[in-house]
């Protein structure tokens, strides 16, 4: 090799190498545009204070949860209410998201780690995305697979191959760059019954509960005297099962529900069920249940009347320091009571969606609420 052929490969790697080193910093510069740097927020710009909308979509399932006037609402249920702390809580997580992984993935291995956009193919992720108060997108993420980190020290059957530490997510805009991030994120569902704020009406210190068919007889009606006192059949009507008596109680006071009902038809109902009760608050409950057809969950409707009292009644001999007390307590308790039978009134404009186990112990026939008689001849509680 001559000099000029030495010197004219020097100058060739020299190219070739200020090229790679060109094309390497490129590489650098996307990556660190991309917000993707390991130990980075995935989103450092992202405004909380200014989402009005999050939108999440899955293969299945779709939500939009929408912020008007200080209040969240779920779109696909009619405007009801949502769970204001969850959504507060999902925007903190996504604000404090962390980068534990990046790297390039093409766009055919994208369905391997569920990255595809919902409705555009199969392995599909759960698609989140964020708009502000002009309709402006600040955000748009895929969340995909959970990564299952193993832990020999849980015993659980779920844990045999790992437990969620963390979830792969692809920003659309970054050119298929994913990102492991240290959060799996596992309350982020697209289901609208999941959003739902689940504060319900409590009918609390009932004096008289009974249950009908529509439009019937009641089947059986039960009351006490006092708060705390026995229930029995009201009219003295045979021997009532105590246990029964307070399960079908309890029942209607913690009543929970799983979903609102999407414009729900009369006819895909069997005929209601109504239970009324009577409260020493005098408040009066209607609550309507109607068992699905085909299915075990009940439609229910709830309408609430009446007024507590506005004065208390003085108590025998009691002393003025101690009527100043009982009127400051009556006040106190009215008042929380008046605003929490105006966010109860308010839930009669849906129909819920309650399981078969929420209402089981207040549906029952009447023989079933009726003391089983002993060998003996004497009454007994059902087992």
């Amino acid at each position: 090799m001559n000099r000029k052929q030495f010197l004219i490969l020097v100058v060739a790697l020299l190219v070739l190498g200020g090229a790679g080193i060109a094309l390497f910093w490129q590489d650098v510069t996307a990556y660190r545009e991309s917000g993707a740097k390991i130990g980075a927020r995935l989103l450092p710009n992202f405004k909380v204070a200014e989402v009005t909308q999050v939108r999440l979509q899955d293969a299945k399932d779709a939500v939009t949860l929408v912020k008007k006037d200080n209040a969240w609402s779920v779109q696909e249920r009619a405007g009801y209410p949502a769970d204001v702390q969850a959504i507060a809580d999902l925007l903190v997580k996504l604000v404090e998201l962390k980068v534990t992984q990046s790297e390039q993935v093409g766009a055919s291995l994208l369905p391997r780690v569920e990255l595809v956009e919902p409705g555009k193919g199969e392995g599909s992720g759960t698609l989140v995305e964020f708009k502000d108060g002009a309709g402006k997108s600040p955000a748009k993420l895929i969340l995909g697979k959970k990564v299952l980190k193993k832990d020999p020290l849980n015993p659980l059957p779920s844990a045999k191959d790992g437990v969620p530490a963390g979830r792969y997510v692809l920003r659309p805009e970054s050119q298929e760059t994913v990102v492991v991030v240290s959060d799996p994120l596992n309350a982020v569902e697209a289901k609208p019954g999941k959003w739902l704020a689940k504060d319900f009406f409590k009918a609390e210190r009932i004096k008289t509960l009974s249950l009908a068919g529509e439009g019937e007889a009641p089947k059986w009606k039960i009351a006490r005297d006092v708060e705390w006192g026995q229930w029995k059949f009201a009219a003295g009507a045979g021997d009532l099962d105590p246990s029964a008596a307070v399960g079908a109680v309890n029942s209607l006071a913690n009543i929970a529900f799983a979903d609102v009902a999407v414009g729900p038809k009369a006819e895909d109902s069997e005929k209601p069920l109504v239970a009324v009760a009577e409260t020493f608050d005098a408040l009066i409950y209607t609550v309507k249940l109607a068992r699905k057809k085909g299915g075990e969950d009940y439609h229910l409707t709830v309408g609430i009347t009446g007024e507590p009292p506005r004065a208390r009644a003085p108590e025998k001999d009691e002393k003025a320091e101690e009527k100043e007390r009982r009127d400051k307590d009556f006040a106190e308790t009215r008042k929380r009571l008046e605003e929490r039978i105006a966010r109860e009134k308010a839930l009669a404009r849906w129909t819920y969606v309650v399981g078969k186990s929420a209402v089981e112990p207040l549906i029952k026939e009447r023989e079933q609420m009726v003391a089983q008689r002993k060998k003996d001849g004497k009454s007994g509680a059902r087992r």
